[in-house]
């Protein structure tokens, strides 16, 4: 669906204005081909247009678009509001004083785009629902006495994600980004640690984090996160990027708050893509109990030791 006209949004919170999706990224990255290459082995389906590629995953929405820069750089967020609320966000944008832009050159012109406090740079229009319903389907199968569980490694299957789950950002000032994406944008807080790390998930239902914001001393990417359905899919996920020379990430893990199993790989520019299985689920009917937790509890519960440089914001630093 590529039209909202007529569109019955399937969940939402009665009463409340927000956002319901997070719809596609754009970034740019210093070689195409890098990128092509990194996306395509990670299991995601890599396009390309004149000047541009298209990253989708199992779903076939194009969840992120990449450009050529002369260094890594996360461009913008499109996100996504039922039909009936799109005049109403406006209306928020102008009494609290948020001062629209123009689109970026060559890209969609439609929607309201404006900046958040770290100069990020936000599209809100009218989408169709992307974020689940309900909780991913997650299977860990374990076979009886008697019969072989894994698979030979000569075939075993390819993992490939099943959709954009969620998006991290560095910031200089966790809690002013708090503030913002709450009282703006209509997210809702799901757990943080102190003002080192925060969640916020979507009022209309969502996983238990559709964008995240952990402390720098800059504003940056730091990853993206793609759902899959097993450990197994993460585990034969990672290997293959091994095989592929992509040898540099954290997992696997489980982490605390949102509670899914993770691997992440680092790609060229210092990032990473996350595969990510069984995260938290927040209903739209559910108020989720937000908690302060310790620093010991922002991370993992179970994991290998975390890498220095995975805390390390390159693209302020190219």
């Amino acid at each position: 669906m590529t039209a909202n006209h007529g569109f019955i949004p399937p969940t939402r919170r009665p009463g409340e204005l927000g956002v319901h999706s997070l719809d596609h990224c754009y970034m740019s990255v210093p070689d195409l081909k890098q990128a092509f290459h990194f996306y395509d082995a990670f299991g995601l389906k890599v396009t390309e247009s004149a000047d541009h590629l298209h990253v989708a995953a199992a779903d076939d929405h194009c969840w992120i678009r990449i450009g050529e820069g002369a260094r890594k750089k996360f461009g913008y967020f499109s996100l996504s509001v039922f039909e009936e609320d799109y005049v109403p966000f406006g209306r928020r944008l102008e009494a609290n004083g948020v001062k629209r832009r123009e689109a970026p050159a060559g890209h969609d012109p439609s929607g309201y785009w404006f900046d958040d406090p770290d100069g990020n740079l936000i599209q809100v229009k009218v989408g169709p629902k992307r974020t689940p319903d309900a909780k991913s389907i997650f299977t860990e199968i374990s076979t009886p006495a008697g019969v072989r569980g894994a698979p030979y490694r000569s075939t075993a299957a390819r993992t490939y994600p099943r959709r954009l789950s969620h998006v991290l950002l560095f910031t200089p000032d966790v809690d002013r980004m708090l503030a913002f994406y709450s009282r703006i944008i209509g997210l809702r807080l799901s757990d943080r640690s102190g003002d080192i790390i925060a969640f916020m998930h979507g009022i209309h239902g969502s996983d238990h984090h559709l964008i995240a914001f952990v402390k720098s001393h800059a504003p940056g990417h730091h990853h993206y996160s793609w759902d899959v359905g097993s450990v197994s899919e993460i585990g034969l996920g990672a290997t293959y990027m091994l095989e592929k020379g992509y040898d540099r990430g954290w997992g696997l893990g489980r982490h605390v708050l949102g509670s899914n199993f993770f691997h992440y790989v680092r790609d060229p520019w210092g990032s990473y893509c996350e595969y990510s299985a069984d995260i938290d689920y927040v209903p739209a009917t559910l108020d989720w109990d937000a908690g302060d937790h310790p620093a010991a509890d922002s991370l993992y519960v179970w994991g290998p030791n975390l890498p220095s440089e995975f805390i390390q914001n390159f693209e302020a630093q190219d």
